[in-house]
């Protein structure tokens, strides 16, 4: 019997053995899509107890948590720290099969060098040993432990990014960078859009007073935000977009009509996102960013829910709606005139799987490998089996050598570890393609396949 996630877990043959402990293991990380909240960077926040550092916003582990019945109190709600703590560890054995089993016992390991089973009757041992090490750590110490190179955090483009500032003059080894994240520009039917209007264009100091204004305050931050580092863009695109764009006179008609009061219709909201993203788009590619699209999100599902706990609360799920001709679409009208940027798909929606890493050999150009990436195992793929569907999706109908790698996509500085998880994985399959004679056993080769994808080809194709 294979013991418990030990030094070789999941890596199932010795090529990946090798590749992992002596090529994988000890890169640096660049995390280019993290929710990470620059606040608590700068201020070099410390966490209280190991409740607040894994449970605070963590609704992976809510969603657990949740599933296996354990009441909202113990888990956003009034119980006290250390009874959140207990209940979380009183369901966890019952995920088996569930990465946030794996995950958690990475992070458990990784940061506190713990190696206690998580479970009820480990549940005050844990607490007591993980809490005297935290005690000595900030957010600091956990980027610095992780090996974390580079750090993307998700900023509105109204955003002043000083925090970035006095981060970038800190002695922080860590490069903590922003990327820019329209989501309440595009989100025209939200409540807020027209009181937002007013804070994006006192940020670029335009009067937005239409859908050319609003395009050109954008462009303005994008230049603001490029002078401060950042180098990624990234879009949650959570409906169709339409094959036939609307033209700048329907652009500021639908504009108008939202301003004066009136919400878009379904049709009208897509157009408007498609002419939004093909103008920003345009502006990625003058100043040679990436636009990431996260495709295929169902948010905020429970509304009653939603009022009490607000957005991102671990109520979301994967959509089944249709995206490929309105993507491809998009994309060729950018291409047409030579304005697309590097651009990153991503899908919650598995069954995309293979639209997306074919359509992202529609429009390499030579100018940089991969430049349309199909993007790692994003959310509710995140887990063993989707990882390996990404990355031989990716090798079945691209380069997989020139994959940029994983990311956190996480609101948790203990989220770390997940790249040790994926790491494992790419060495897996690798391995099983070299045992299988599908793949010589160039161990040189392999190595330089591992080091691009785990580390030097993000650096390289983001410009970071």
């Amino acid at each position: 019997m294979t013991p418990f996630m030990d030094q070789n877990f999941l890596l199932d043959t010795e090529t990946a053995r090798r590749l992992y402990h002596d090529v994988a293991a000890d890169l640096p990380i660049i995390d280019y899509h993290s929710h990470l909240q620059q606040s608590e960077i700068a201020a070099r926040k410390t966490f209280r107890n190991l409740a607040e550092l894994w449970l605070g916003g963590d609704h992976y582990k809510w969603r657990v948590m949740r599933a296996a019945g354990v009441d909202e109190q113990y888990i956003t709600g009034s119980a006290s720290d250390i009874e959140k703590f207990r209940a979380f560890c009183r369901v966890l054995p019952l995920a088996v099969g569930n990465p946030v089993h794996h995950w958690s016992h990475f992070e458990l390991r990784r940061i506190f060098g713990i190696d206690l089973v998580i479970n009820e009757a480990n549940a005050d041992a844990i607490w007591e040993q993980a809490n005297a090490k935290l005690a000595t750590m900030d957010t600091w110490t956990l980027l610095g432990q992780a090996k974390v190179e580079i750090a993307c955090t998700t900023d509105d483009p109204a955003d002043d990014l000083l925090q970035h500032g006095d981060i970038a003059k800190s002695g922080l080894k860590t490069r903590v960078l922003p990327a820019y994240r329209p989501d309440k520009a595009m989100r025209i039917n939200q409540p807020g859009f027209v009181d937002y209007l007013k804070r994006l264009g006192a940020a670029a100091q335009i009067e937005i007073n239409s859908f050319a204004s609003l395009m050109e305050a954008l462009a303005k931050r994008v230049e603001y935000f490029h002078a401060r580092g950042a180098r990624i863009s990234d879009h949650a695109v959570d409906i169709p977009l339409p094959t036939v764009p609307a033209d700048a006179v329907q652009l500021e008609a639908l504009f108008a009509k939202r301003v004066g009061g009136e919400m878009l219709s379904e049709t009208e909201n897509a157009l408007y996102l498609r002419g939004l993203l093909e103008s920003v788009g345009r502006v990625y590619a003058k100043f040679g960013w990436t636009m990431c699209l996260h495709i295929g999100a169902m948010r905020n599902n429970n509304s009653r829910m939603l009022g009490q706990l607000g957005p991102d609360t671990g109520y979301d799920s994967i959509s089944d709606m249709s995206t490929s001709a309105g993507l491809g679409a998009l994309l060729d009208a950018l291409n047409a005139n030579d304005e697309l940027p590097k651009t990153m798909l991503f899908c919650l929606n598995p069954n995309m799987n293979e639209v997306l890493s074919t359509m992202m050999g529609n429009f390499q150009d030579g100018s940089v490998p991969g430049k349309v990436q199909f993007g790692p195992a994003w959310w509710f793929n995140d887990h063993k089996e989707g990882n390996l569907q990404q990355l031989v999706g990716f090798a079945n109908h691209g380069v997989l050598g020139i994959f940029v790698g994983m990311v956190t996509d996480s609101r948790s500085f203990a989220s770390y570890p997940r790249h040790d998880y994926f790491r494992r994985l790419l060495c897996r399959q690798l391995g099983q393609w070299v045992e299988a004679g599908e793949y010589p056993a160039d161990m040189e080769a392999l190595s330089g396949i591992v080091r691009g994808v785990c580390y030097e080809n993000a650096k390289r194709y983001f410009g970071l």
